[in-house]
């Protein structure tokens, strides 16, 4: 069972329709109960770090999370911010992530940019898969996906980035180590690309 993690933040009735859609079984899991059953689990977010971690924390449900995912070796999917929790720590507040990936959270340096790019990284752009199987199986090398954050994520090993995108400098899009998977895009929001990519995590 697919089991979206409903704590307050993220498009996730988005996804549900979609999985719906493609006739795979999804639940929304609000309640630590919730959670039994769940093969698969899907973390959406938005908005600030510190706001998102402060409503995991008290949805009740993140002891749950951690150990179907450190111990039970569940597949996990962040999605935005979602991703960006995955990670040890943000620059943009003082919360502590989940810290299932070693990792960290940082603000664009406008100092990069050049010509009109500017904050929030807003809209489409291409990424570039790692290699095309697993999350990104049947995408090609022209799939693109909308992108909403003003913040990225700064894996600490290398051999975690699944994919990678240019905004001002080429930061990772998507990361894996084992179990644990994050895209820094919205697939819900990602037309074709982003309903395969969740049709691909439901297989893994």
């Amino acid at each position: 069972m697919i089991t979206i993690v409903d704590y307050g933040l993220g498009n996730v009735q988005a996804i549900a329709n979609i999985y719906k859609r493609l006739a795979i079984p999804a639940t929304l899991a609000r309640t630590a109960a919730d959670l039994e059953g769940a093969t698969h689990l899907i973390l959406p977010g938005v908005g600030a770090f510190d706001w998102a971690m402060t409503r995991l924390n008290d949805s009740g449900m993140r002891a749950g999370l951690d150990e179907l995912v450190t111990k039970r070796q569940r597949p996990v999917l962040g999605i935005c911010v979602g991703m960006q929790m995955l990670a040890r720590h943000s620059d943009e507040g003082t919360a502590a992530g989940l810290g299932w990936l070693d990792a960290g959270v940082k603000l664009f340096d406008h100092a990069q940019f050049t010509g009109r790019t500017h904050l929030p990284h807003m809209g489409w752009n291409d990424v570039q898969p790692v290699r095309e199987d697993g999350l990104f199986a049947g995408l090609g090398a022209a799939a693109r996906f909308y992108f909403l954050h003003s913040y990225y994520f700064a894996p600490n090993d290398p051999a975690d980035v699944l994919a990678s995108t240019e905004y001002g400098l080429r930061f990772a899009c998507a990361v894996q180590r084992g179990n644990v998977f994050g895209v820094q895009f919205h697939p819900e929001k990602s037309h074709a690309w982003g309903i395969q990519l969740l049709k691909n995590f439901a297989s893994l």
